[in-house]
């Protein structure tokens, strides 16, 4: 067991925020776009863009963890 905490895990608390906060901007900026679409593909967006940002995590947990993004 670890006597002193890694500076890992704050470090990537702060960049999961950032990775969701830039995602969410992201999308946000297309709403003017994606509002002209029908409703069933909007909707098709939205759900994919709601789930995709959850991949890049898988290396960044990792590395949290381990200190390895593989």
């Amino acid at each position: 067991m670890k006597a002193e905490p890694s500076w890992r895990k704050p470090a990537g608390i702060f960049a999961i925020l950032v990775l969701i906060a830039v995602w969410a901007a992201a999308v946000a900026s297309l709403a003017g776009v994606v509002g002209r679409w029908p409703i069933w593909l909007q909707s098709i967006f939205y759900i994919f863009a709601g789930i995709i940002w959850i991949f890049p995590l898988k290396p960044l947990l990792r590395w949290m963890e381990t200190g390895r993004f593989h």
